[in-house]
């Protein structure tokens, strides 16, 4: 499969680019691994990535995130991270696992050692390229799901949160994240961009935000823009730029990230 991962990264001059198409390469074998592990009987698919892997989203990620279809379900977290990084090492990768699973969120990297060096990526024969995997395990209630067929590298069954609570989630994060992230803003515009994207699931949004400790106004169908559109002003643009400019699949859609866009967005 390494033969593979050269072959679709054979013709990138970028190297940027390169190193997130390997990574996106990367995050579907994982998730093939817990697909044939059976994590998808409980655990859900959401976040950027899932935006990407579902629907195309020309900005890549660097997280695999996860929550639990309902807490108390069981997790499996380590034995399928555990699986994850064996599925590496028989295809002769240089594999470093850590895993965290004794709190609610539960984290791991697979670490997958000097394959940036051995893909001419990296001067550095000692440079780690990782992928990590998050699961919520006591996720706050109201999301949908679905389950959904694609192909990207390989064929996966996902089921995800459906486009209205992959909104809300999005909503959320950037809410209630203590800092900016331009990779958020770059999202809200790629959502709101579509009108036919479906509203937010706003009980999903709302327990969300009372989880992590909102103490703002309740958030309505009537607000929500008007929450956002708030926090935007404040934002520092440069940085929101500099963020995302390294994920994105077409480098010259930075020009059509600006406040003045993501404003007319908001006020439809």
């Amino acid at each position: 499969m390494k033969d593979y991962l050269r072959q679709i990264l054979s013709g990138i001059d970028n190297p940027i680019l390169a190193r997130c198409v390997a990574r996106e390469y990367l995050q579907a074998r994982v998730l093939q691994s817990l697909q044939d592990c059976g994590a998808f009987g409980t655990w859900v698919f959401q976040g950027g990535t899932a935006l990407r892997f579902l629907y195309s989203m020309p900005r890549f990620s660097e997280d695999l995130d996860f929550a639990l279809v309902e807490p108390g379900l069981p997790v499996n977290f380590r034995d399928n991270m555990v699986a994850a990084g064996s599925l590496f090492e028989a295809e002769g990768y240089d594999v470093g696992m850590r895993i965290s699973d004794k709190r609610t969120v539960k984290s791991a990297f697979v670490n997958l050692k000097g394959l940036l060096f051995e893909l001419g990526l990296s001067a550095h024969p000692s440079e780690t390229l990782s992928i990590k995997v998050e699961v919520d395990s006591n996720p706050p209630a109201g999301a949908k799901t679905v389950s959904t067929i694609i192909r990207r590298h390989v064929i996966l069954n996902l089921r995800h949160h459906d486009k209205a609570s992959l909104f809300a989630g999005k909503l959320h994060a950037f809410l209630a994240r203590r800092y900016v992230k331009g990779r958020d803003i770059y999202d809200l515009v790629w959502y709101l961009s579509d009108r036919t994207w479906p509203a937010p699931n706003l009980e999903l949004l709302e327990s969300a935000l009372t989880q992590t400790g909102w103490r703002g106004a309740q958030v309505t169908d009537e607000n929500w823009r008007e929450l956002i559109t708030q926090r935007v002003e404040s934002l520092d643009w440069k940085q929101v730029v500099a963020d995302v400019e390294p994920f994105l699949e077409h480098p010259a859609d930075i020009a059509l990230l600006t406040r003045q866009n993501l404003a007319s967005l908001l006020r439809r």
